[in-house]
């Protein structure tokens, strides 16, 4: 333990208090993330939705999610002093996603209501990632993944209280109330980073930020890492889809049971985000991707052959370790290689990559499970983890012993 504090004692107080107010706004941006994956059972049948109209659903929510991360990055590169703003559309913009799908009627309005989200997720990653790998440069992965603990302890908690309030609420009036979340949340979050945003900063000219967009894109490291990060977001999307399908509609199994289970997929992760980010920091990104990318392979692969109850608990427990966690070391593999004028850029440019990669992946998911019934989703998954694990073996990444990037 004193060994895992000593890098956060050495940040200083001024980065911590700027590290804790992004990463309690994280945590609010996924009281509506992971909500997502709660509500979703409730929406499908509640509007009459067969698996690949819900497939649909998910990809809607990753196409505006893809195409609009590099110019939430740009735009926040590019107006820097605009970030705290920025940060607080995301919030609105979840709110009013959820409230679209309150309102819908049938597929369309269900379709605006998850781009929305996916808007919002693309308004604060970038701006949030890159603010913190500018001002964390020697302790990138371990200040990204205590960013990502604030993801997950919501990740736990939300679809604990999500799942109960569904047992006694109708769905369509807890998710028009989403609104009013996330105006409250967006002001809340506006209000305390507005001082942190406040220091004049040098703009980039379009051309230097073009060119700089250009560089990294034929940076091995970059597109092996980003390649690695869209094939592990498939995994990820196809198992948020189906297995909450599996356990409320495939098992019977209520609201609430489903909350549980996807608590204990995102509550371990509030333990291994700092330990693996600290890990990656010392001893190099790939050590810790590598072996990881292959459990998950093997995890995914036992879903749907574990019996439900404290054995499916288990094996969601050890999918949790590394089902977010992941994505707080690939993020900083990509931001070793970006310069210090394109944080942001960076950022957004690796997960419109990753976005778009991911597309299809629910759809092709929806197709397998109306063929083959749930395990052939979770099969897919598996396969494309395994899959990352041989695009990220032949390029260097940051070793630990190295000199840290800056």
């Amino acid at each position: 333990m004193p060994a895992l504090l000593a890098p956060l004692r050495g940040m200083g107080r001024e980065r911590l208090v700027f590290l804790s107010l992004v990463t309690g706004g994280h945590t609010a941006i996924h009281w509506f993330q992971t909500m997502f994956a709660v509500v979703l059972p409730s929406v499908t049948q509640g509007l009459g939705l067969n698996e690949i109209q819900t497939g649909y659903l998910q990809s809607a929510r990753q196409l505006t999610s893809g195409t609009m991360n590099l110019p939430a990055g740009i735009l926040a590169d590019s107006y820097a002093r605009l970030r705290a703003v920025i940060l607080a559309s995301a919030l609105l913009f979840m709110g009013v996603g959820y409230f679209c799908f309150a309102a819908a009627s049938g597929l369309g309005g269900a379709v605006i209501g998850a781009a929305l989200i996916g808007l919002g997720t693309a308004a604060w990653h970038p701006p949030a990632m890159g603010a913190l790998s500018a001002r964390f440069p020697e302790r990138r992965a371990t200040a990204l993944s205590i960013h990502g603990m604030g993801a997950t302890i919501s990740d736990t908690l939300t679809p604990l209280g999500v799942g109960a309030l569904l047992v006694v609420v109708f769905w369509r009036d807890f998710l028009h109330a989403q609104l009013l979340t996330g105006i409250a949340a967006a002001l809340l979050v506006w209000l305390g980073l507005a001082r942190q945003f406040a220091q004049p900063t040098a703009r980039p000219s379009g051309r230097s930020l073009a060119g700089d967009v250009r560089t990294i894109l034929v940076n091995p490291a970059f597109l092996a890492v980003s390649l690695a990060d869209g094939l592990m977001s498939m995994a990820r999307q196809v198992i948020l889809t189906f297995f909450p399908l599996y356990i409320q509609i495939g098992l019977g199994r209520e609201a609430f049971e489903l909350g549980v289970y996807v608590a204990l997929l995102h509550g371990m992760g509030t333990l291994s985000q700092p330990v693996l980010g600290i890990l990656a920091d010392r001893v190099g990104r790939k050590a810790v991707l590598v072996p990881s990318f292959l459990l998950l392979s093997a995890f995914y692969l036992l879903l749907g052959r574990v019996a439900p109850g404290w054995p499916l608990g288990l094996l969601v427990l050890a999918i949790g370790m590394f089902f977010y966690t992941l994505v707080n070391i690939t993020s900083a593999a990509v931001l070793d290689v970006a310069g210090p004028r394109m944080q942001a850029s960076a950022t957004g440019l690796s997960t419109a990559v990753t976005q778009l990669i991911v597309l299809p992946s629910p759809v092709l998911a929806g197709w397998l499970v109306q063929r083959f019934g749930y395990v052939a989703a979770f099969f897919l998954a598996a396969g494309f983890m395994a899959v990352g694990v041989l695009v990220m073996l032949p390029v260097r990444l940051y070793r630990g012993a190295d000199p840290l990037p800056s």
